[in-house]
């Protein structure tokens, strides 16, 4: 059954691409899920190709007018700037392929996406999509994504402010943000994944003289409220949900 015009307009489908999994699931225009999400394994090698076609395939299936994606990687204007872990060809553990990484610097995904769907698309870096699903729009909030890897956004008084990509960048002399702070890390070493946590996101907290801070990605069930006692602002625990959720905002703007 083809779903009606107005029920249409009103559901955005989410789209949530991570390094291990990309997560699906229809909300309604005020961020509220209408099912359970959907997952399914992120395709290695992921060519820009590959990916078009697997999110392509779901927009057409799911009968919507509107779709929001979040991208795992450094995106502006439409456009891949870092490719994140997908130019790696055999998933996070392997090494970035160059050819791959080039034919993903450059690439129109939000375009591309579009142009194989009739639908209206938007793509945005995944943390921002995850801070349009946790942030009040009061301040200056900060929102960190811990999952597979690592991601950062800032959003300042409702409006996003473009940042740097911090998962490949040094976090220590030995380690990339991506390495001390992603799920292999923590499953190999908890307690200085827990420690080093912390202390990352209270450097960002200082750099982006933070009112807030959201934890949001799968492994945000990992930490808890006691670690941050000590900060001087709040931290809210959101999860693995806020991308879905901010998708919706992509379209209707608080």
């Amino acid at each position: 059954m083809t779903s009606s015009p107005a029920l249409s307009l009103e559901r955005v489908l989410a789209v949530d691409v991570g390094a291990t999994n990309i997560k699906y699931c229809l909300v309604d225009a005020e961020g509220e899920l209408l099912e359970s999400p959907r997952r399914r394994p992120t395709p290695y090698p992921c060519t820009p190709e590959r990916l078009v076609e697997v999110i392509a395939d779901r927009i057409v299936r799911a009968e919507v007018t509107r779709a929001g994606v979040g991208f795992p990687g450094e995106f502006a204007e439409g456009r891949v700037v870092g490719s994140g872990n997908l130019a790696r060809p055999g998933g996070v553990s392997t090494p970035v392929d160059p050819e791959l990484d080039a034919r993903w610097r450059g690439f129109g995904l939000q375009g591309a996406l579009v142009a194989a769907t009739g639908v209206d698309v938007r793509v945005v870096n995944d943390a921002t999509l995850a801070a349009l699903g946790a942030c009040t729009g009061v301040g200056r909030e900060v929102v960190i994504t811990l999952g597979t890897g690592f991601g950062l956004a800032l959003i300042v008084n409702g409006e996003r402010v473009r940042v740097r990509d911090v998962g490949a960048a040094p976090f220590d002399p030995q380690r990339t943000y991506d390495q001390a702070l992603g799920e292999r890390a923590r499953a190999e070493d908890e307690a200085r994944w827990h420690d080093d946590a912390v202390a990352a996101i209270s450097g960002f907290v200082s750099e982006f003289d933070a009112d807030r801070v959201h934890l949001a990605g799968g492994n945000a069930r990992r930490v808890s409220p006691e670690m941050f006692s000590h900060f001087t602002v709040p931290v809210s625990i959101e999860g693995n949900l806020a991308p879905l959720r901010g998708a919706a905002r992509l379209f209707y703007p608080i």
